[in-house]
């Protein structure tokens, strides 16, 4: 690993972000809030001058090249230090004066999981709410691809390697030959659409603040709000149903945005992962539709078809936005939610989860597993859009859900230590591994995790890190050839 190359990469990342906190400042100043503007500006003048120097003494030479592992130490410290650096203005403020609660709002934001400790987010400023809300618009389409898009790279490689340490998934490739082009490309697709939804938001009367934060939360499917009673303030179905859509295509893979773009509708129509992510959307829906009206819960299908359109939508995307206390859902819905919260979003989609493209990926691989025993002499292939997937890559699924399990688990022993519930200690678990949200019982979507211990935050700070990187960056960082060249 050349740390040179992963020094002066992390100080960029850091100067940007160091860059970005002017915005809430900016807000802050509009507003007329004199001390928030204050911690903004000098936790970013602090962080900057502290990569400045970094930047000039490890320069980077023509002969210095980045390779994969240099593009993992980079992707899974990149996370911690913009999650470290992002806190600051919380703590400093004294607007959440633990910092370990300051940190896992910020991981939190940047992760796009939307899990909080806050139990009353209208008492923060409007710079910092603007600040939170920001981390997951940052977050959503990966702290690196920011870095991609922004920063100047005249190493072809360089850019590719740090898209996929950042998306180690199964279905991540290049939508034009340079890495940076893609990256650009990616973040014109997500700031239009993050901009045509504002519009819409502002055109049924939220106010432009308000729809800019709500915006910046599902964009980034992450589900930090501005108001204690989330969406369901505003009481609107027009705004429920723009947010219910908009949470939707955050969830589909970007690609497909893409190919509209270039007309190669062939290749949308096709997609077996759209088809799937859809179908079950729409299969979920209905089922919760007539499950909650069957109980009572609704008293006309409008409102069971409203607030389960909603839900599902918020978590399968992984955004995490409540207009209703599903916790007093009947127990089938709530078993489909827990069940939407493991299956996630799209692949390349700003969505959280185990995704779609895995789910298919080991359905496909079960199936032809089956036909292997019935017919031992056949010749049989995991196929997905009609290609044939090597070997390599279903395997690498597998071997991923193992270790997905195992770290789930891991992380659930550690979370029973607080000796609460089962529901509550299983769904904390669920939904920050997930980068869902809320969960149910005592960190249901009327509740918060405030109440867990400071090990079980930090815990949970890392199950959203694992869960955003997809475990195998992080994991690597463990692996001795890491860090020497070579093993004897």
């Amino acid at each position: 690993m050349n740390k040179k190359i992963v020094l002066h990469s992390l100080a960029q990342i850091a100067l940007i972000e160091a860059g970005l906190m002017l915005l809430p400042a900016a807000v802050a100043l509009y507003y007329g809030e004199t001390k928030t503007l204050q911690v903004f500006l000098i936790v970013a003048a602090c962080v900057a001058a502290l990569q400045v120097p970094i930047i000039l003494l490890t320069k980077i030479k023509d002969t210095d090249n980045m390779n994969f592992r240099d593009g993992v130490a980079i992707a899974v410290s990149a996370w911690i230090v913009i999650s470290l650096f992002g806190a600051l203005p919380f703590y400093v403020s004294g607007e959440i004066p633990n910092f370990c609660n300051a940190f896992f709002e910020s991981i939190s934001g940047f992760t796009t999981t939307g899990s909080s400790i806050l139990t009353d987010m209208e008492a923060l400023t409007k710079g910092m709410q603007f600040w939170r809300c920001f981390t997951h618009w940052v977050g959503g389409m990966g702290v690196l691809v920011l870095t991609v898009a922004i920063l100047p790279s005249d190493k072809k490689s360089s850019s590719l390697q740090l898209m996929r340490a950042e998306c180690p998934g199964p279905t991540v490739e290049k939508l034009v030959p340079k890495g940076k082009s893609s990256a650009l490309i990616l973040y014109v697709i997500y700031a239009v659409l993050t901009l045509i939804m504002i519009i819409f938001l502002v055109f049924g009367g939220m106010p432009l603040y308000d729809s800019v934060c709500t915006a910046f939360g599902t964009a980034g499917t992450g589900g930090f709000g501005i108001k204690n009673a989330g969406l369901g303030f505003y009481n609107s179905a027009y705004i429920e149903g723009v947010v219910t859509v908009f949470m939707i295509m955050f969830g589909i893979n970007f690609n497909m945005y893409y190919f509209i773009v270039i007309k190669r509708f062939s290749d949308i129509f096709k997609n077996s992962e759209l088809k799937l992510y859809l179908g079950t959307i729409i299969v979920s829906i209905g089922l919760i539709c007539a499950n909650t009206m069957a109980y009572g819960v609704y008293g006309s299908f409008s409102k069971a078809f409203r607030y389960s359109s909603f839900q599902v939508g918020s978590i399968m995307t992984s955004t995490g936005f409540a207009t209703a206390d599903f916790d007093q859902w009947p127990e089938f819905s709530k078993v489909i939610l827990v069940l939407l919260m493991f299956i996630g979003a799209c692949a390349g989609s700003t969505g959280g989860g185990f995704k779609v493209s895995r789910v298919l990926i080991l359905v496909r691989t079960a199936k032809r597993n089956l036909r292997k025993l019935l017919h031992p002499k056949s010749v049989n292939v995991v196929k997905s859009d009609d290609k044939s997937l090597n070997l390599e890559t279903v395997h690498g699924v597998s071997g991923y859900l193992i270790i997905y399990i195992l770290i789930f688990f891991v992380s659930l022993l550690i979370i029973s230590l607080n000796n609460l519930d089962f529901t509550t200690s299983f769904t904390s678990v669920t939904t920050c591994f997930n980068n869902i949200g809320p969960g149910l019982n005592k960190v249901g979507p009327m509740c918060n995790f405030s109440q867990l211990s400071d090990l079980s935050k930090y815990t949970l700070s890392l199950d959203m890190l694992l869960g955003r990187l997809e475990c195998i960056p992080v994991l690597m960082m463990f692996a001795p050839s890491m860090w020497i060249k070579k093993l004897y």
